[in-house]
């Protein structure tokens, strides 16, 4: 005989989650770099190095400084364009862009621009930020102040400016004038992908490698424990599926893992359950129907025997048996073909109205003479009930066959006892005796087919299909089927219990 070799998928599936874990992890990292180079290459340079840079120039525009060297000439152009012309040498010498605006009550107007983008009377709109350069401040005269922010002009190019307002000192103020200002101003600058680069691998790339590597090393011992995590309860299935198909049907898988590898072991363990159970259910058929196939077979083939060769004593009551004998057979296929029929929901069933009550009076009366043949005391109890919807005949049947078997295991001098009564939505009908009792190991299997608690009782034994089919013409009518037992000698109860329908 060939033995399994236990199962390779679980290395395999750790191996593929393994390398699906660090594939993603190489893909993150490599996404997360690229969104680096792109946002930084994208987005302006922070403003602070130009803040600087203005502030240094500014502080060659003294404009106390500017005027000592402009020599007095009432002939010559006036004061102020001679200040911007100047303006003009500053502008062109350090490569710079001035402004002089002043600021009136609620506008800012242009004066003079480097730039010649905004024409003398521009209006210009300047935006603060809160940056203050300490170098500024220290050369500043006392009354004035500085600012920095950035500006648009017509054409829509922002620039970044830094302004000196010489407070007391209004050189140029004219009469409702608030504060002039000179203002340098270079163009936003932008990092382009080369810069962003050369910074990139400069600054970012060594502490971006070092904790790349780290995680990388981490992430690569969680992937292994997850993978493993996940794997091995997979694992443990399929060896337990493995002895399940070397037959041995008691194999559990171990319920642990994550919350689908879990549900995937419960469920298995009630599949390997359920098989267990339908492989005993049939190895206990295949016993029962060949022992009460047997049994009346022999005693045809027996007599027959006889009978052929002449040494029966009585002929005609050898031939009787065999007669009961093959009503035996015919009952037994009959019930099975039943039963198969009502499983397979084949079975038709009439619909009518039904008083229970009088149906289990009816039956009771019917069983009157058995009882009274076997010393047992049959009573019925039926109070009013509202009447249900179902197929008599089969009703009829199942009262019948609990009530003869309440009789049939109820020794000489005990009793059974039927009643009826109104029980919740429905109606339920219980059928009680004092007999020899059921072991409570098998009360869960009384309605399995030809199971029998008594199995020595000889050919007078039933076929031990007649519960089977009680169970399933109760469940076809909607309602349910129950016993209880003490014990053994402590008597049975059977419950029918059948729901009530809004035609009642």
């Amino acid at each position: 005989m060939k033995t399994q070799t236990p199962p390779r998928f679980s290395f395999d599936l750790r191996l593929r989650l393994l390398t699906s874990y660090i594939v993603l992890i190489l893909v993150t990292l490599g996404v997360i770099t690229l969104a680096l180079i792109i946002l930084i290459g994208n987005r302006s340079a922070p403003p602070q190095p130009t803040y600087e840079r203005l502030a240094a120039l500014t502080q060659g525009l003294n404009y106390i400084d500017f005027i000592a060297d402009i020599p007095f000439d009432p002939d010559r152009q006036p004061l102020q364009e001679q200040v911007h012309e100047l303006l003009e040498v500053f502008s062109s010498t350090r490569n710079v862009r001035i402004l002089h605006v002043r600021l009136a009550q609620d506008r800012t107007i242009v004066y003079y621009d480097s730039a010649k983008r905004f024409q003398p009377g521009a209006f210009i709109r300047l935006h603060r930020d809160k940056y203050k350069s300490e170098q500024l401040a220290h050369v500043l005269s006392r009354g004035s102040n500085q600012f920095f922010g950035q500006f648009q002009d017509p054409g829509g190019r922002e620039w970044l400016y830094g302004a000196v307002v010489f407070g007391q000192q209004r050189f140029f103020a004219g009469r409702g004038a608030r504060e002039d200002l000179w203002i340098l101003a270079e163009p936003r600058p932008t990092v382009s992908l080369q810069q962003t680069l050369a910074v990139f691998s400069n600054a970012l790339a060594p502490p971006l490698l070092q904790a790349g590597i780290a995680g990388f090393a981490f992430a690569i011992l969680l992937a292994a424990l997850t993978s493993r995590h996940i794997a091995q309860p997979l694992q443990r299935v399929a060896e337990a599926a493995t002895a399940v198909a070397r037959g041995d049907f008691s194999a559990q898988a171990p319920v642990s893992g994550p919350p689908e590898a879990r549900s995937l072991a419960s469920s298995f363990n009630r599949m390997t359950a359920e098989v267990m159970a339908a492989n005993t259910a049939q190895r206990d058929f295949l016993s029962n129907v060949s022992h009460d196939l047997k049994t009346p077979l022999t005693s045809i083939q027996g007599y027959a025997q006889a009978i052929m060769d002449g040494a029966a004593e009585d002929p005609a009551e050898a031939a009787q048996i065999i007669y009961e004998e093959a009503g035996r057979l015919n009952r037994m296929v009959v019930e099975l073909t039943d039963l198969e029929r009502l499983q397979a929901g084949k079975l038709s069933m009439a619909s009518e109205r039904i008083d229970m009550a009088q149906l289990s009076e009816a039956v009771v009366q019917s069983l009157m003479v058995v009882a009274e043949q076997r010393q047992i005391r049959l009573a019925c109890s039926a109070k009013p009930v509202p009447a249900i919807i179902g197929d008599g005949d089969r009703l009829a049947q199942v009262l019948m066959n609990l009530i003869s078997n309440a009789l049939k295991y109820t020794p000489a001098g005990g009793s059974v006892r039927v009643a009826a009564e109104r029980a919740g939505a429905g109606v339920a009908v219980s059928i009680q005796d004092s007999g020899i009792g059921i072991p409570r190991a098998e009360l869960s299997r009384v309605f399995e087919r030809f199971y029998q608690v008594d199995k020595a009782r000889g050919p007078q034994r039933g076929t031990g299909l007649g519960l089977a089919i009680a169970r399933e013409i109760v469940e076809a009518h909607g309602g349910r089927i129950t016993v209880s037992s003490r014990g053994r000698n402590q008597g049975a109860e059977f419950r029918v219990w059948l729901p009530l329908t809004t035609q009642t």
